[in-house]
């Protein structure tokens, strides 16, 4: 299979349905699933991650996850290698990889390409997203014509992801993207990608959030966290952190009550939800889907078309 057709990306914020509509395309093609979850690449970090079920699993093969003990870093820069080595395997078996996730940070690593860095730095990422609000995107793309006019050249202003991330380079490794490219340090996309995101009604994502950790919690949440406590990963549990995890561990600690934990997974959830809907929302050519039914019949098409084209 040839990979001149887009690599569907299923996208979106946490509970709107993502590993539920790979499944079910699985009923009718093949494919295969390369997770983007910066959660799910953790082992025993089961129930708070939404891992998929064992009985999904008969029903479609999941990479990139279990790949790491609790504690242990993945960098972006790694999940892409691992992502298009495992890309490149379902294409050569003939099947159709589906990559499945709402972390942005690993999607844009895999669609955008990436640079190795000793660690990420959210505030500058962060900062750069609220000066582009406040002072505009043509400002800001003239701050990167002065810094790098060769990448500036490449990107429209309104393009905030790229201007954005070419400007977070700069400060984290004080070198210009172009100067990465050039001398090799900054590894670019391998294959070419088109987004599809998943957006329900805000009303219902919040619904839907706060009834599935009400059922992590029948499932074990609490369980599994002092299982892990009692094999002396507290500390790593922290070093994560995973929502559901530490707001636990805090109750454990006797910080707050179960109920208030409870209560703080569902808001923290709530408000991931919301930075991971505000991060697909700025990204080019992102087909959105507010409808839930609509996803599978587009995508179906989509897939069906790859399969057609490239088999």
């Amino acid at each position: 299979m040839s990979d001149a057709f887009p690599i569907p990306i299923i996208c979106g914020p946490t509970a709107s349905g993502k590993t539920g509509l790979a499944v079910r395309l699985a009923e009718r093609f093949p494919v295969e699933v390369v997770s983007a979850d910066s959660r799910q690449v953790f082992r025993r970090l089961n129930i708070g991650t939404a891992k998929p079920t064992a009985e999904e699993c008969n029903k479609v093969r999941f990479h990139l996850v279990d790949m790491m003990e609790p504690g242990e870093r993945y960098t972006a820069f790694r999940f892409m290698e691992d992502a298009n080595r495992a890309i490149g395997e379902i294409l050569a078996r003939g099947a159709v990889p589906l990559v499945v996730g709402g972390t942005g940070l690993y999607l844009r690593a895999l669609t955008d390409g990436v640079v190795e860095i000793a660690k990420d730095d959210m505030a500058i990422r962060e900062r750069l997203e609220s000066e582009m609000d406040e002072l505009g995107p043509e400002a800001m793309h003239r701050r990167l014509a002065t810094i790098d006019p060769v990448e500036a050249a490449t990107v429209h202003p309104n393009n905030r992801v790229r201007v954005i991330r070419a400007l977070e380079l700069f400060e984290l490794t004080g070198k210009c993207k172009s100067e990465l490219v050039e001398t090799g340090a900054y590894k670019k996309a391998e294959h070419v990608f088109e987004y599809h995101c998943l957006v329900p009604d805000r009303e219902l994502l919040y619904e839907r959030i706060n009834h599935r950790v009400d059922q992590m919690m029948d499932d074990g949440l609490l369980a599994e966290v002092e299982n892990l406590v009692a094999e002396g990963r507290a500390e790593a549990l922290r070093r994560v952190p995973v929502i559901g995890y530490s707001e636990l561990l805090d109750y454990l600690d006797g910080d707050r009550g179960l109920d208030e934990a409870v209560s703080l997974i569902k808001q923290n959830s709530r408000r991931y939800a919301k930075r991971q809907f505000t991060w697909f929302r700025h990204q080019a050519d992102c087909i959105f889907y507010s409808d839930p039914e609509a996803a599978p019949g587009a995508l179906t098409g989509i897939v069906g078309e790859r399969l057609r084209k490239n088999l």
